[in-house]
């Protein structure tokens, strides 16, 4: 069976012999350097066409199979985008986070600063530090880069019971990042 590339390159080689001889055929009109029969020349100018058309033909199929492939893996990443927010709200509905602290924890996962968060909730610092510190306490973390661990290694991995990883397998209170990822 003939792959799609190679068809891409006989079709381009195609176009290419074509171009050389369409040009070599007019120099030959223009400078009378190379005489060609009126049949040649004729048969020079179909291959031309013929050339130009396949060329149309392939370029419009290889774009409506983009276009395709494009919006297949649009319908991906939106479902994917999804369910990583379905995930969130159902961790953080086991953890049992108030409003205030979701809001928090979608912010803090989303990689924004303490600050950030307090001047996009309008409260202080030190209400998010306590809303943060809650939320790790609820999430059985140390801090952010665990809670974001959390919800990377589900999505890897799948659903890992109540979403916390076992004792073993998270790196909480001083064991070593690595461990939260290596598999026994």
């Amino acid at each position: 069976m003939v792959s799609t590339r190679s068809i891409l390159i006989l079709v381009l080689l195609f176009q290419a012999v074509s171009a050389v001889l369409f040009v070599v055929n007019i120099i030959s009109t223009v400078t009378g350097l190379f005489a060609f029969s009126w049949m040649i020349h004729e048969l020079i100018e179909l291959g031309a066409a013929v050339g130009l058309l396949l060329g149309v033909i392939l370029g419009a199929i290889l774009l409506v199979r983009t276009v395709r492939r494009n919006r297949l893996i649009e319908d991906q990443l939106r479902v994917a985008s999804g369910a990583f927010m379905d995930l969130l709200e159902d961790r953080f509905a086991d953890w049992g986070l108030a409003p205030a602290e979701r809001d928090v924890a979608l912010f803090a996962i989303k990689g924004l600063s303490t600050p950030d968060i307090a001047r996009l909730r309008q409260t202080s610092e030190g209400t998010v530090k306590a809303q943060t510190n809650a939320i790790y306490r609820k999430a059985a973390v140390s801090g952010r880069p665990q809670l974001l661990s959390l919800f990377i290694e589900e999505l890897m991995s799948g659903p890992v019971g109540d979403g916390r990883a076992p004792p073993s397998q998270s790196p909480r209170q001083g064991q070593d990042v690595k461990a939260g990822f290596q598999r026994g």
